[in-house]
């Protein structure tokens, strides 16, 4: 049977092949969208599998990893890992594929031997233990956690032939439980002149944030658990600040003290790193929340399209400022937009996962998408996103991530 699907004026919903939602169930009826497995190659097997593990791990066949985007060439400890964006679905990101940023490598702390002190402007010091935090009243949220630099490659001055991952993958998804820090601060009492918190880590780096006090007592955690089991030592274990839709560095890992008191602290890394130069040569301080954002994740860089036919484009948005209202897409460069379909629950300062079915018969194209959150703030260009900062800055960079697809279904990174 051949299919007219795509050629129809009323499945086209902008130009180059992007289609109405219904079109992907339409095509995957007629045998377009996919093929099917015969029973002659079904994997059946007689002999017994391996038994019951102490603690699951994928199928050796997913070839799952992080994608390793950044080291310190005098000290690999101090560096980042990404998420493969590219190879995941839904919204919540498996902890072992969770992104990574680490100062000075990660602690292996005893919980048994740490504790969280909080001190300074407050009416009493108190001195809570693992034992202490886990008798407290939690909540479960699921958020996204960026770091600052995310996508910083896509600020150089040539386009690099990489994953979604490698270029984006410094954001991840999971659910969060925790104790609501503003039931520990109560309890300490804060003094009446008190405007900010000092937050420090117990690695090697000594790793201490400044982060305005109405921001933790609106949403911050004290988390200990990640997508349902303790947090892993990567991501702070015994126990890490949360600040959600806020850059990743503030949420302090192996969080060991919070100091209250009137100003920010300066500290070495809020002025030698984590501010935002501007053109004007002056550096933007405490710039702390996340911008709206989205990125296609398939097809995305690297991957070729080996048949023509209906595709499904599919990505992620998100944003710190609220939750994401619409995701529209471009197989043309961003001259004509379509609505996708968000096939998550939008949620505040949370991933949202979208969907648009495309048809591709061999035609060059340019494949783009742009977030809007419920605050009305716009996804902007790449060259919208860099206008205002300096070519030096590479923090908080937010432009539309561009994959062009040759008629040779090669997908790769450009600027447009």
């Amino acid at each position: 049977m051949k299919s007219d699907i795509g050629d129809k004026k009323d499945e086209n919903v902008a130009g180059n092949g992007l289609l109405h939602r219904r079109a992907l169930l339409k095509a995957s009826t007629l045998g377009i969208a996919g093929g099917f497995l015969l029973p002659a190659q079904a994997n059946l097997s007689s002999i017994p599998g391996a038994p019951q593990s102490v603690y699951g791990k994928p199928s050796r066949f997913t070839g799952l990893q992080r994608e390793q985007t950044a080291g310190h060439p005098f000290g690999p400890e101090a560096g980042s890992s990404s998420s493969p964006l590219q190879s995941l679905n839904g919204t919540i990101t498996p902890n072992s594929l969770h992104f990574e940023r680490h100062h000075a490598g990660i602690p292996d702390i005893n919980p048994e031997r740490h504790s969280l002190t909080i001190h300074g402007d407050v009416n009493q010091t108190l001195k809570f233990s693992y034992e202490n935090l886990l008798a407290y009243p939690m909540e479960s949220h699921r958020y996204f956690l960026e770091c600052s630099g995310n996508s910083y490659r896509n600020t150089l001055p040539t386009a690099l032939d990489l994953t979604a991952g490698s270029l984006n993958g410094l954001i991840s998804g999971a659910e969060w439980t925790g104790v609501p820090l503003h039931y520990l601060l109560d309890e300490a009492g804060l003094g009446k002149d008190s405007s900010w918190v000092i937050a420090e880590g117990a690695d090697a780096s000594g790793h201490t944030r400044s982060i305005p006090l109405q921001l933790i007592l609106d949403t911050a955690m004290v988390a200990l658990y990640q997508n349902g089991e303790p947090l892993r030592p990567a991501q702070g274990y015994p126990m890490r600040l949360f600040v959600p839709g806020c850059e990743g560095n503030i949420s302090v890992k192996w969080l060991e003290a919070i100091k209250v008191q009137q100003t920010p602290a300066y500290t070495r890394e809020e002025t030698s790193k984590y501010t935002d130069l501007l053109k004007d040569g002056t550096a933007e301080m405490f710039s702390l929340g996340m911008e709206v954002k989205s990125v296609i994740t398939s097809p995305s860089g690297t991957m070729k399209l080996r048949r023509k036919g209906v595709y499904e484009i599919s990505g992620m948005a998100w944003s710190g400022a609220r939750m994401i209202s619409a995701v529209e897409v471009s197989a043309d460069g961003g001259k004509t937009w379509a609505e996708a379909m968000l096939q998550s629950d939008s949620q505040t300062n949370a991933l949202t996962r979208f969907r648009i079915p495309w048809h591709w018969s061999g035609q060059p194209s340019v494949l783009q998408s742009r977030a809007i959150d419920s605050k009305g703030n716009v996804q902007p260009t790449r060259n919208m996103a860099l206008e205002r900062y300096s070519m030096a800055n590479y923090y908080h960079y937010n432009g539309i991530q561009s994959w062009q697809v040759d008629a040779k279904g090669i997908v790769k990174n450009v600027y447009v």
